[in-house]
């Protein structure tokens, strides 16, 4: 038997009537006594290769097995098509059954599944063309971001999963221990005695690579970080996961203004990569999408289909506009003054919610959205703060059909600045000296931002739920598999 040839490589060949071998599982099979016809699929390409099937050279025993769900290899010539859809197909002269599959009970037919299904089955949902073309496009994306910090002569840091701090301040962690659940060792006042812990001290899950990032960046210039975070926040969301992966830059010398131009620049390297290199899978994608939104009525559907949309990104310059802007136009838009949105927008200090950030970006501008300048009170603590002492360095990134996909800031690079600002609120600077050391030895201002990549998988591939963009996704009361 030759060696085993990619169904992606074979349909993409210029070659025909060659020998080639096939391994795969099977999609479908239909035929009748004379002939039957097996749709393969390995996995290497959204399309299936037609496999051929003359019953005088294939055993009734092997055809009866390779059913939909089983494992083959086939041997066979190449030819040229007879029918529509594909280009090639292979005229069998030997199937080998490297896995057998049930037709009874193998949990995927030729049939629409739900979702809700499907991340109940998510050891096997890979299978499907949906869930397959969605992996494919997660892997080409994080290709590309390796390629895009590469390509600017980043160093890739990796930053810890297990930590001591707590980066954003909200105290949602998973805490990391070998203590006796039990029986943990206690203090005289009666608390936990993490001094008898693992680590010695209380420790936790990271929720962001950032803090270590921007030590990283106070070296090396520019870095960036790709990991998994984690959040212990009880939201049962189509937007929010137990674990996630989050990509994050820091770069030394690099005010707000730089820091947008290059979380500019990198999104739309991402989307137009995505464009370029995964058109198979958009394509089955956008044709999914569309099929959903047949019987919605006009109103509800898209004002864009899914590859417009990436386009609508790739092709336009951002708008940047200062959050006290924003605020100005949301108080004085129609969905406001009509009490339509679910937030009313009342005055400055608001915290913007998704609703209000996709009105900016599909009713407003028509275009991407970096909101700056966000007031201090609604931010990190080691956003760098504005002379008007009122407002912070941040950054935001507003996208169609998901609001914030990007938040970052210029850092507060200026000793005295950032402990003020911990005092103020309740970051306990003892815990901290570390990260107060690359202030007090050699500061330089820095910046960076932080992309939730899940996020964007959610905006290139159009599903609706951030636990059908990764392979196992960790939600309150599901770890599974």
């Amino acid at each position: 038997m030759t060696k085993r040839i990619k169904i992606e490589a074979l349909l993409k060949s210029s070659q025909s009537n060659i020998e080639v071998t096939v391994k795969g599982w099977v999609r479908t099979k239909r035929g009748n006594k004379n002939v039957s016809f097996i749709a393969l699929n390995d996995g290497s390409t959204i399309n299936n290769l037609q496999i051929v099937a003359d019953p005088n050279l294939i055993s009734e025993d092997i055809l009866k097995l390779a059913s939909t769900g089983a494992c083959i290899a086939v041997n066979g010539t190449l030819v040229e098509s007879q029918g529509a859809g594909q280009k090639f197909e292979i005229n069998a002269k030997h199937i080998e059954i490297l896995g057998a599959a049930d037709p009874e009970k193998y949990p995927l037919q030729p049939k629409k599944h739900s979702m809700e299904f499907l991340r109940e089955i998510a050891h096997l949902r890979p299978r499907t063309n949906t869930f397959g073309a969605v992996f494919r496009i997660r892997h080409a994306m994080a290709f590309a971001v390796h390629n895009f910090f590469n390509e600017k002569k980043f160093f890739y840091l990796q930053t810890p999963i297990i930590t001591g701090s707590d980066a954003e301040g909200a105290g949602e962690m998973f805490r990391v221990t070998t203590l006796d659940a039990k029986n943990p060792p206690l203090k005289e006042d009666g608390s936990v005695n993490f001094k008898e812990d693992f680590f010695e001290k209380e420790t936790n899950l990271t929720v962001s690579g950032q803090l270590e990032g921007e030590l990283g960046a106070l070296a090396l210039s520019d870095i960036y970080t790709f990991g998994p975070t984690f959040r212990a926040e009880n939201s049962n969301t189509t937007r929010h996961l137990a674990e996630f992966w989050m990509i994050e830059p820091e770069m030394a010398f690099y005010d707000l203004q730089d820091n947008m131009d290059l979380a500019e620049e990198f999104l739309k390297y991402l989307i137009s990569y995505s464009l370029e290199n995964c058109a198979d899978d958009l394509a089955f994608l956008e044709q999914r999408l569309l099929d959903e939104e047949k019987n919605k009525p006009s109103n509800e559907k898209s004002e864009m289909t899914l590859t417009e949309k990436l386009r609508f990104v790739a092709e336009n310059d951002f708008e940047r506009v200062t959050y006290t802007e924003a605020i100005d136009i949301l108080r004085n838009c129609n969905p406001n003054k009509k009490k339509k949105f679910q937030y009313l927008i009342e005055g400055w200090g608001t915290d913007l919610q998704s609703e209000h950030e996709r009105y900016l970006v599909e009713k407003h501008f028509k275009k991407p959205v970096i909101l700056t300048n966000y007031p201090k009170d609604i931010k990190s603590f080691y956003m760098r703060m504005n002379e008007d002492g009122k407002t912070v360095g941040a950054m935001d990134i507003l996208f169609p059909g998901i609001g914030e996909i990007v938040g970052g800031s210029q850092r507060e690079e200026r000793l005295d600045k950032l402990v003020s600002r911990m005092n103020e609120m309740g970051v306990p600077t003892h815990e901290m000296e570390w990260y107060l050391d690359t202030r007090r030895y050699g500061s330089a201002p820095h910046s960076g931002f932080g992309l939730g990549f899940e996020r964007l998988i959610i905006f290139v591939t159009g599903m609706a739920n951030i636990r059908d963009v990764i392979p196992f996704p960790r939600t309150p009361g599901n770890a599974e598999f």
